[in-house]
C-alpha cells in the first residue's frame, strides 16, 4: 500500500519490554492462524446491535490462516505511523476507573488528544468516541463492553474515512477537509499483562490495494464501512508480548494523503498458542481521534 518514499514522521516514544507475569520468555516470532475474507464474490455486512442487546452478525465466508507474527518489541524503536501505519509507546495515564464514562471523557480523552498530537506533529487533535472490550467470561453482555475482534480488518476505507469526519464535524468539515487530516486508534490495556486476545498488526508495506475488501457495518442508527482483508502471504505480522496498562499501540486508521506514506492498517485480535493456562481474559480500551494538519 506504501512506499519507502514517505515523509519522516515524529517519532513517538518507545517502550521498554516487558516480560510475561509468569516469567514465559515471549519467542521471537510465532505461528497463528488469522481470520481473512475467503470469498469476494459479494459484499460482506456485518449487523452491530446495541451493546447487550444481542449477538453481532456478519455475512460472507471466512477462513483461518496460519501465519508468522513477530515480536514487535525489538523492532519498536524503529516503527512509525507513516511507515508501518503503528507504534508502540510508553503513556501512563491518571485515569483511576475505565469503566467511569464521565472520568474517562474528563481525564482520558484530553490525554489521548495530547499524545497522537506529539506523536504525530497534528495541529488540532479530536477524540471522537471509545470502546471498552473484555475477551470472554460473564463481562461480555455488559452494556458498556464489547469482545474483541478475530478478524483481519482496518476500521475505516478510502470512503468512509471522509465521510466520518463529516458525520462529526458539522458545519466546520467543507473547510476541514481542505487539509490533510488522518484517524488515529488508541489501543491499551486497562489492566495487564495481555495475554489473551491480543492484537496483531500489518507493516503497511506489506499491504497491496488488492488485499483491501469494503465490508458494510450496519448499526441501529446508521451504516458505516470498514475493509476485510483477503489473504496475503507477503502480509508481515507485528504483535507487542504481554502489554501492560502503562503501555498503548497508535494504529492509522485513515490518512487523507496518498503520497505514499501508511494510510491504512491491518490488524486483529488472535490466539496466542503461547498464552498460560492460567491467561488473564484482556480487558482494554481503544479511543478514536481525528487529527487535522496544516500541510
Amino acid at each position: 500500500m506504501t512506499t519507502d518514499t514517505a515523509a519522516q514522521p515524529t517519532p513517538a516514544t518507545t517502550a521498554a519490554f516487558l516480560p510475561p507475569r509468569t516469567g514465559r520468555t515471549s519467542p521471537d516470532r510465532l505461528q497463528a492462524p488469522l481470520t481473512y475474507l475467503l470469498d469476494r464474490g459479494e459484499k460482506p455486512v456485518t449487523y452491530i446491535p446495541e451493546p447487550g442487546q444481542g449477538e453481532v452478525r456478519r455475512t460472507g465466508h471466512y477462513a483461518p490462516y496460519n501465519v508468522p507474527i513477530r515480536n514487535g518489541r525489538a523492532a519498536a524503536r524503529d516503527l512509525s505511523l507513516d511507515r508501518q501505519g503503528f507504534v508502540l509507546t510508553r503513556h501512563d495515564t491518571a485515569v483511576v476507573d475505565f469503566h467511569d464514562p464521565e472520568e474517562i471523557a474528563r481525564v482520558y480523552y484530553p490525554e489521548m488528544e495530547r499524545l497522537v498530537k506529539a506523536a504525530t506533529g497534528a495541529t488540532r487533535v479530536q477524540v471522537f468516541d471509545h470502546n471498552l472490550r473484555v475477551d470472554g467470561g460473564v463481562e461480555r453482555a455488559a452494556r458498556d463492553r464489547s469482545t474483541p475482534v478475530r478478524m483481519v480488518h482496518n476500521d475505516y476505507t478510502a470512503k468512509s474515512g471522509p465521510q466520518r469526519l463529516r458525520d462529526l464535524m458539522g458545519d466546520e468539515a467543507d473547510a476541514l477537509l481542505q487539509k490533510p487530516f488522518a484517524i488515529i486508534n488508541v489501543w491499551r490495556p486497562v489492566a495487564g499483562p495481555v495475554e489473551t486476545a491480543p492484537l496483531a498488526f500489518a507493516d503497511s508495506r506489506s499491504i497491496q490495494p488488492g488485499d483491501l475488501v469494503p465490508l458494510d457495518l450496519v448499526y441501529p442508527d446508521r451504516t458505516g464501512e470498514i475493509y476485510n482483508a483477503a489473504f496475503n502471504p507477503a502480509h508481515r505480522w507485528f504483535s507487542f508480548p504481554a502489554m501492560e496498562r502503562h503501555e498503548a499501540v497508535l494504529i492509522k486508521g485513515y490518512d487523507s494523503r496518498t503520497d505514499g506514506r501508511a494510510r491504512f492498517t491491518l490488524h486483529t485480535a488472535f490466539d496466542d498458542p503461547t498464552s498460560p493456562p492460567d491467561a488473564n481474559p484482556r480487558r482494554s480500551i481503544e479511543v478514536r481521534t481525528l487529527a487535522f494538519f496544516d500541510a
